[in-house]
């Protein structure tokens, strides 16, 4: 459900940054396992799943969206499409949550190498891994609440009430 007042849109800002922390500690723990490829296959599954928690803890999830009114829909889209955010009101799948991981470029594939080095590359495979799934969920964050404040301030009464 979409956030009614500021107050209630910061409060949610923060709470999902610390989703977002939490997840990335999830993904720098599988990047210390030295199995080939379980670091990006957490990647993947962590961030795909982070997205699409933030966009619904927003109401800009697609099912979240697909309830709203045809005006109200078509507002948020546009505004997302001009903040540059190609995930909200999307579903998030593995192949766009790999897509978006392959962007992220060259840490990634770096790290996967790292992670053969003993100790230390290990522990620095973790350190990009949790970096990465960190910038990213936060820049989803930012976007989410963008689109949701200039929902909000453009619904707003002369009063100032939303």
């Amino acid at each position: 459900m979409l956030p009614t007042t500021l107050s209630e849109l910061e409060a949610l800002r923060l709470e999902c940054r610390t989703l977002v922390r939490q997840r990335a500690g999830i993904s720098a723990g599988a990047a210390v396992i030295p199995v080939p490829g379980m670091d990006m296959m957490a990647d993947v599954v962590v961030f795909s799943t982070l997205l699409e928690t933030i966009s619904s803890r927003f109401g800009l999830s697609q099912a979240e969206l697909a309830k709203l009114d045809h005006n109200t829909r078509k507002y948020i889209l546009l505004t997302a499409g001009r903040a540059g955010s190609e995930l909200i009101g999307k579903l998030v799948t593995k192949q766009l949550a790999k897509l978006i991981l392959k962007k992220a470029g060259a840490r990634l594939i770096g790290k996967t190498l790292l992670r053969f080095v003993p100790i230390a590359g290990q522990a620095v495979a973790a350190g990009i891994s949790y970096g990465v799934v960190t910038r990213l969920g936060d820049a989803h964050i930012e976007d989410c609440y963008q689109v949701v404040r200039a929902l909000l301030e453009q619904t707003k009464t002369p009063e100032g009430q939303p």
